[in-house]
């Protein structure tokens, strides 16, 4: 089976082969933005930057829902949990959900 036929990429691709990629994929880039916030926030990226604001904006709205789940006193590590959660439910439920959808 050609790579691009496993996700619906391939030509001919059905329908619900070509949703769940879209599922996956949109799951996968908001666990990327949740994922690169941790990156730049860890390496103490300069906020006044118009890329790093970007970002952190990008994460904030994807992750209002776990906004302090964890309250630990140590600032970095409440930062990487807060917005890693998020991120792993994304994934997980995203490439379930493509997963279920794939098999229509």
């Amino acid at each position: 089976m050609p790579v691009g036929d496993h996700y619906g990429g391939g030509r001919g691709g059905t329908a619900a082969q070509r949703a769940a990629l879209i599922i996956h994929t949109i799951a996968d880039i908001a666990a990327g933005f949740l994922g690169l916030w941790i990156l730049l926030y860890l390496l103490e990226a300069n906020r006044a930057n118009v890329f790093v604001q970007f970002v952190q904006g990008v994460a904030d709205a994807l992750a209002w829902w776990a906004r302090d789940v964890f309250t630990m006193d140590t600032e970095a590590l409440r930062v990487v949990l807060n917005y890693a959660l998020p991120g792993a439910i994304y994934l997980l439920a995203g490439h379930l959900i493509a997963g279920r959808v794939r098999r229509l």
